[in-house]
């Protein structure tokens, strides 16, 4: 079996440089939050394949499931000849959006592109094209989705002219002096400077920032904000691909504020690894598109509709929000007695087990430290845990470990974190 250096060379040859790798190691096997690489060396993951793991690798349901459909059919396109796991999972997960309905389910194959189908549908229902989103947010990289995304390097750079009436307003991040009054005064200057509020078919926001740095919206300004939308006719979608299916403590994150979203954008952990995408909304508006105008080849796939059934199924019988709120805990509790420690740990943040710590010199919440969690992230790389950073100052270390994960290896991971940071900091 090739090293992991010998791959390292192979891809250098032979992948785009746009495609970037935070680790070079080079993955063989993995079991629920353990990972093995070519060379035989085990990992904890604390990464989950950047939130797609919430029932960690190959759950036996989720992976029996899967085997389950390879035996029957793995392809036939539902917008050719249909079957029953597409309209079933569509069934569940309408069953969990929010109000009481009716609501309505499309499945595709990555958020980036349930993050375009839930705006052409806004459009759709509104007869309008603006959008607003906000700094710091993250929707994908496709051409749409990068003009939402609130981030320049590297995600728009160098890529030319993006999606027109796209505006963005600040994130509300109390750690930088952003409040929830702040930003929705922000969406009112966008109102007087730059469109009209019935020009706006959508407002799009994480309830959790995910590539932004783990920035929680708080629960006033997520009310605040659908009464916005609600006063304007605007379309108010809750982009959940990262913070979804149990991450922080609930099956969604904006059920912690009460609120109804129009739509809902879901991928990542909703099929265990396999590719699956859906936007959840309610039926008056999912059904404004003509038939022909959504759908996809692979969309909704006979594989992922299985799998989605069955992490729908893990998350139930194995109280997986119980979980997160009892991981995040003992996250946040260790992540705050390491800040009393460390300087260079300006705040500790975040939602059940979406946690977040943000790296900074002096403990000044304007001084970034993007060198120092770079160093980080590959300190515990070489003593055996992975890790993932983000920010829009790329100084934030997020925590996104299986919600399946044992206490022990949970333990495990947080010693070799605190002696990684010993490493990097002395």
């Amino acid at each position: 079996m090739p090293t992991n250096e010998e791959l390292a060379r192979r891809r250098l040859a032979a992948v785009p440089r746009g495609v970037a790798n935070s680790l070079q190691v080079y993955a063989d096997r993995a079991r629920n939050a353990q990972l093995w690489d070519v060379e035989g060396r085990r990992y904890i993951d604390f990464a989950s394949g950047i939130a797609v793991l919430n029932t960690g690798h190959l759950h036996p349901q989720v992976q029996a499931a899967i085997e389950a459909q390879l035996q029957r059919f793995s392809h036939t396109c539902f917008q050719v000849t249909p079957y029953e796991s597409y309209v079933e999972l569509a069934e569940r997960l309408n069953t969990l959006a929010p109000g009481p309905g009716p609501h309505k389910t499309l499945f595709l194959s990555t958020g980036a592109e349930a993050v375009e189908n839930a705006i052409k549908i806004a459009r759709c229902h509104t007869g309008r094209n603006a959008v607003i989103a906000f700094g710091g947010g993250f929707h994908g990289r496709t051409l749409a989705a990068m003009a939402l995304t609130g981030k320049v390097q590297p995600y728009k750079a160098g890529f030319g002219t993006l999606l027109p009436d796209v505006f963005h307003a600040p994130f509300p991040a109390s750690y930088h002096g952003v409040t929830g009054t702040l930003a929705l005064e922000a969406i009112e200057r966008i109102f007087k400077y730059d469109v009209e509020p019935q020009r706006v078919a959508a407002i799009i926001i994480e309830p959790v920032q995910g590539e932004g740095g783990f920035y929680v919206a708080p629960a006033d300004f997520l009310r605040s904000l659908r009464e916005l939308c609600d006063r304007h006719g605007i379309v108010l979608v809750c982009d959940e691909i990262q913070s979804g299916f149990a991450r922080t403590g609930r099956m969604f994150a904006y059920e912690h504020a009460g609120i109804e979203p129009d739509l809902i954008t879901v991928a990542k952990s909703l099929a265990g690894g396999v590719p699956l995408a859906a936007v959840i909304g309610r039926s008056a508006i999912m059904d404004a598109p003509q038939p022909g105008g959504l759908g996809g080849t692979y969309a909704g796939s006979p594989l992922g509709c299985a799998a989605g059934l069955a992490v729908l199924e893990v998350i139930e019988r194995e109280n997986l929000c119980e979980r997160a709120r009892r991981l995040g805990e003992v996250v946040g509790a260790r992540l705050r007695d390491w800040q009393s420690r460390w300087p260079c740990i300006g705040e500790v943040r975040g939602l059940g087990a979406m946690v977040a710590m943000e790296l900074v010199k002096n403990r000044s919440a304007d001084q970034p430290d993007a060198e120092l969690t770079k160093a980080l992230v590959q300190a515990a790389g070489r003593r055996g845990l992975i890790l993932l950073a983000c920010g829009v100052y790329s100084n934030v270390i997020r925590f996104l470990m299986p919600l399946t994960i044992p206490d022990a290896e949970l333990a495990e991971g947080l010693a070799i974190l605190e002696a990684a940071l010993e490493d990097v900091t002395r």
